[in-house]
């Protein structure tokens, strides 16, 4: 049985990327996803890596940007105001198609905002890691196991679907320790014959690129980009369930908030309420079927975020306005209390019940 470690998820994560065949890594320091780069500044040069700290956000996810071209695994990471800096390296890479894994360890915004954890930046890793049309697989961890286990994954789409993937994270998971067990060091690393690495003649060149100067020929590869799309949207949801099987009520929360919401989900139990939590692991694409599967025996839905309220525009969406949607949330940094979620969690109930 593989041996448990006890590892803070920033940690967990970095080693896990390494395991994946993650062997260029550009970032540059914020809080609270610091350690990532801590530890990717040690490992790296110890098996022939790359470590490289960056002038600035923009210059590493340019750095991104070649690296993959070349043919690389390649990794970034950052927190909030650091990713907003990466939106147009991101839009570029995912224009030339190529895979990376970029990190987003949340604190509170806008702007600098708090060094706390946050869900604020929902939206953005959904809706807006660049611009044009493009989407990016996102995954929402919520354990320090999920840190090392959804980065390690993050390599393998990457590479399967050409596009860059997101883990959307936050600072308390990023800072706080639990046993992990890491994966095992991959040795069977795909083939990249579209890489613009030498060939020796032996082929034509290979060109990363994303501009388009003849609409109808940018129109044709967004088309064809988006039946990629498409086949992600179909195969590549994820979701957990709990204590869904009779549940009246559904709680829909990602991340720390599914950690919080859990404990609501089974005081409320206790008390005779008929709750389930629905937990989306990937949150794009949005586990729209798991979440519609509900709908027949759901009276009222509640969505649990640490920001304003952004994924229950998903929800709404997801169930087809079917059902009532609530929401409850903290933002700015603060995190909810399963007291607070139990009490939203009442006042769900007794207005479904009216």
């Amino acid at each position: 049985m593989a041996e448990k470690v006890l590892m803070k998820g920033n940690e967990a994560l970095a080693a896990a990327a390494v395991r994946a065949g993650c062997r260029f890594y550009f970032g540059y320091p914020i809080t609270p996803q610091t350690e990532i780069a801590a530890y990717m500044s040690k490992t790296m040069p110890k098996i022939g890596g790359t470590f490289l700290q960056a002038e600035s956000e923009v210059a590493a996810i340019n750095m991104l940007y070649g690296a993959s071209a070349a043919g690389a695994r390649c990794m970034t990471s950052s927190s909030s105001p650091g990713v907003s800096l990466k939106a147009e390296g991101i839009s570029y890479m995912a224009g030339a198609d190529l895979p990376g894994v970029i990190i987003n360890v949340e604190r509170g915004g806008p702007g600098l905002g708090s060094i706390q954890p946050s869900q604020q930046d929902y939206w953005q890793a959904t809706r807006a890691m660049g611009h044009g049309d493009s989407r990016h697989i996102v995954f929402a961890p919520c354990t320090v196991q999920e840190m090392a286990d959804l980065v390690y994954l993050a390599f393998d789409k990457a590479d399967e679907y050409l596009m860059p993937v997101v883990i959307l994270a936050d600072g308390l998971l990023g800072q706080m320790m639990e046993p992990v067990v890491l994966p095992p060091e991959k040795t069977d690393l795909p083939e990249k014959p579209w890489a613009t690495c030498g060939h020796g003649g032996k082929r034509p060149h290979n060109v990363a690129n994303s501009l388009y100067l003849q609409p109808d020929q940018l129109e044709d590869k967004l088309i064809e980009r988006y039946k990629r799309y498409e086949k992600v949207e179909q195969t590549e949801q994820r979701s957990e369930g709990f204590m869904l099987e009779d549940a009246e009520y559904v709680v829909v929360a990602f991340g720390a908030s599914a950690r919080i919401a859990r404990t609501a989900v089974t005081k409320a139990r206790a008390e005779g309420i008929k709750v389930g939590l629905l937990r989306p692991i990937t949150l794009w694409p949005f586990p729209n079927d798991a979440l519609a599967a509900t709908v027949d025996q759901a009276k009222a839905y509640l969505s649990v975020e640490m920001s304003m309220g952004q994924m229950v525009d998903d929800v709404r969406l997801a169930i087809h306005d079917a059902r009532p949607v609530s929401f409850f949330g903290r933002t700015g940094g603060m995190i909810p209390s399963p007291a607070e979620v139990l009490d939203a969690i009442r006042k769900m109930a007794e207005q479904a019940g009216e």
